[in-house]
């Protein structure tokens, strides 16, 4: 079971509820490395939210397990391939 927390008060919820892996949404760097250091490998961390090519680098040295980055489905353009000849 995965726990989207928006704050320290939701992730000390969740820590107490004995998931399986607790997703930080929107958390600044800062507040990254904070949880990591809270859970301290209690359970698996997920950064999402605001995750960009530009931070990627940045977030990861916090040292969570998992890093979402929406932008690869949400802000991609299709491309048509169809082979429709007329």
């Amino acid at each position: 079971m995965e726990v989207e927390v928006e704050n320290v008060a939701e992730l000390e919820e969740a820590l107490a509820a004995a998931c399986d892996r607790i997703m930080l949404d929107n958390f600044s760097l800062e507040q990254i490395a904070a949880a990591v250091a809270l859970v301290d490998g209690r359970v698996e961390l997920e950064a999402s939210g605001n995750v960009t090519e530009q931070t990627l680098l940045a977030i990861a040295q916090t040292g969570v397990d998992f890093i979402s980055i929406g932008a690869l489905t949400k802000d991609c353009r299709a491309l048509d391939l169809s082979m429709r000849l007329e």
